[in-house]
């Protein structure tokens, strides 16, 4: 049920703003934030996923949205201190995460044979590994450490979190980073989910975009339909990742998470 309540409240919210932007918008002025959750929506959708994955540290979390040019547009976080209840330090990679997923995936208007590949960050672990396809890839994009640590600590994940606003950058490649789909196939921006292991990051982030309803996603690498750009746990494939602290209960989380729509 509270489930439901968000999704509806999260699709009034996007009716109005659809209602706001007809009639001088072209697509390009019309993406962006404008068209993603708010911090408040952030908030509870990280909160209640975050609340539904139980593994083995079971942290409280930062998770970050930016937007389809990489602009960050809202910063939150679960618990009931910004400096105390979770890793400070995910703050940053919450952000990178969201960046990266953002940046390497692709939407269904892209046109070409992979159109809508979504590529979670957990894909990417496999091929950076030295002699991989990508070794090297996370230093391409630095963070910006200028826009990662401006601005009064009071701040960080409320609704004027300074990275709000801004391009971050930075390239992440473990689990927790997923790219934002809406029902038409257009790649929205990106969420990025961090606090826990690499393994439970994604997990949380994967609900936390299902409970966004931002999850219309049509094609990635795992082999599995209903969850194409989930975690592989599988270091021989070249799109795998390792298993963090429970193998067995990571794997059957895994296969549990909500299927795409």
């Amino acid at each position: 049920m509270r489930s439901m309540l968000l999704r509806f409240r999260y699709l009034l919210s996007a009716a109005c703003g659809a209602m706001i932007l007809i009639g001088g918008s072209t697509a390009s002025s019309a993406a962006g934030c404008a068209n993603l959750p708010s911090h408040g929506d952030l908030k509870n959708a990280l909160t209640m996923a975050n609340d539904g994955i139980n593994l083995t540290l079971n942290n409280q979390m930062w998770g970050t949205i930016v937007s389809d040019d990489g602009t960050v547009c809202a910063v939150a976080f679960t618990g009931d201190d910004n400096l105390q209840s979770q890793w400070l330090a995910s703050r940053v990679i919450s952000a990178q995460k969201a960046n990266t997923a953002n940046s390497l995936s692709l939407g269904n208007n892209s046109g070409g044979a992979n159109a809508g590949l979504a590529l979670s960050t957990a894909n990417l672990w496999a091929a950076v590994q030295p002699g991989g396809s990508l070794f090297g890839l996370q230093f391409s994009n630095p963070v910006d450490p200028a826009v990662a640590y401006a601005g009064p600590s009071n701040r960080f994940g409320m609704k004027n979190d300074p990275m709000v606003g801004k391009r971050v950058g930075g390239i992440n490649v473990f689990g927790g980073g997923l790219a934002l789909y809406s029902s038409d196939g257009r790649r929205l921006g990106g969420v990025g989910v961090s606090g826990d292991t690499s393994c439970r990051d994604h997990m949380v982030a994967w609900e936390t975009r299902h409970n966004l309803m931002l999850d219309f996603v049509t094609a990635g690498v795992s082999g599995d339909a209903d969850r194409p750009d989930n975690i592989i746990f599988d270091t021989s494939n070249g799109f795998g990742h390792p298993n963090c602290l429970d193998a067995g209960a990571e794997g059957a989380a895994a296969v549990a998470l909500t299927p795409v729509p």
